[in-house]
């Protein structure tokens, strides 16, 4: 790969339209799995598009462009995710939606109701909460192996992790996940019919 690579910006323009746009779902989905709040998700997918087109130069045009944009999300996940966990807390001193003009807000709502039906539909409440319950590093596994179709390998690659991290991970993952939907599955009758 070569790191002094220049592309025309007729080319930047093109992979970023052909590679990376198409990805805005995906990008989106699972940053929303990452912060657990909207505003937030889509503050992390612009900061992610912003910083691709900033650093598209050292992007090997056709290579993996899901993976290449997965890792610069997590790696802005996991940099604001520090600063958090460091910073002190803060007190907001007014609602900022008292600002919000409701005319504005009516396509992202209607975006917004779109995607909660679609993840309802994959999966139910309890099984959200227990993905989201997890750790921030197991559920980061999980999300990108089970949901997001990746490879270890290129989890490894996303993650900066070696291949056994991943398998150790997404292991745990898949038994913590197991752990606290028993109770639910239970609820619902699971488990109870093998005698019949």
């Amino acid at each position: 790969m070569n790191a002094n690579r220049k592309y025309s910006s007729a080319r930047r323009e093109r992979i970023f339209e052909e590679e990376f746009l198409p990805l805005l779902e995906a990008l989106h989905n699972f940053a929303y799995h990452l912060t657990k709040n909207e505003e937030d998700a889509n503050d992390l997918v612009q900061e992610t598009y912003l910083r691709a087109l900033r650093f598209v130069d050292k992007y090997e045009a056709g290579s993996n462009p899901k993976a290449w944009m997965f890792r610069i999300l997590k790696n802005i996940f996991i940099n604001k995710y520090r600063k958090k966990s460091k910073a002190p807390a803060k007190v907001e001193l007014f609602d900022s939606t008292t600002f919000h003009d409701e005319d504005e807000d009516a396509p992202m709502s209607n975006f917004v109701d779109l995607r909660e039906e679609i993840f309802q539909d994959l999966m139910g409440d309890e099984v959200s909460r227990a993905l989201n319950a997890l750790p921030v590093d197991y559920r980061i596994v999980l999300i990108l192996y089970e949901l997001e179709n990746f490879t270890y390998e290129e989890i490894a690659s996303i993650l900066d992790i070696p291949i056994g991290t991943v398998r150790s991970r997404l292991h745990r993952a898949r038994n913590m996940l197991k752990k606290r939907l028993e109770a639910y599955a239970r609820a619902l009758g699971y488990g109870e019919r093998q005698s019949g």
